[in-house]
């Protein structure tokens, strides 16, 4: 059973980084925290763990990607509201993030992307709960039988 998730990404400035997820509303977790990494509590059992690029070449053997350049994975992560997801974007531009493209808006889900300022990409989305219960495709036909 998986207890925790723990998402490691590379940091070239972990001061700027850690100002940057605390602007997200999101919590540092100090015992966790030193000058080589910052443990970001997102929530209870969901952290992000911002490791200085030297230091994270440590857990492996393969050389580190730059986030600015190259696109390894994207942490998606779910919001309440369509407005939830525009909010925490606003947030994340005023804090140097960069929105690479526009939102997606599929009715019955929501997403907007953005980069942090060392170029990681997240996308935060909202989704109508039936569509989550039933699956994208049961919810446009419930839509489409009630037009």
């Amino acid at each position: 059973m998986v207890t925790s998730i723990f998402v490691n990404l590379p940091t070239s400035d972990l001061d700027r980084s850690k100002a940057f997820f605390t602007g997200l509303g999101w919590t540092i977790n100090p015992l966790f925290t030193d000058e080589n990494a910052a443990c970001i509590v997102i929530e209870k059992n969901l952290y992000l763990m911002v490791l200085t690029r030297d230091f994270f070449a440590t857990f492996t053997d393969k050389p580190i990607a730059d986030p600015g350049t190259t696109v390894l994975t994207q942490t998606a992560f779910s919001r309440d509201s369509r407005e939830d997801v525009d909010a925490i974007l606003d947030k994340a531009l005023a804090g140097g993030a960069t929105e690479p493209r526009a939102a997606q808006d599929y009715g019955f889900m929501y997403a907007r992307d953005f980069q942090d300022p060392d170029g990681n990409e997240f996308s935060a989305l909202w989704m109508d709960p039936v569509a989550a219960e039933k699956g994208p495709a049961a919810y446009v036909a419930e839509q489409q039988a009630g037009a």
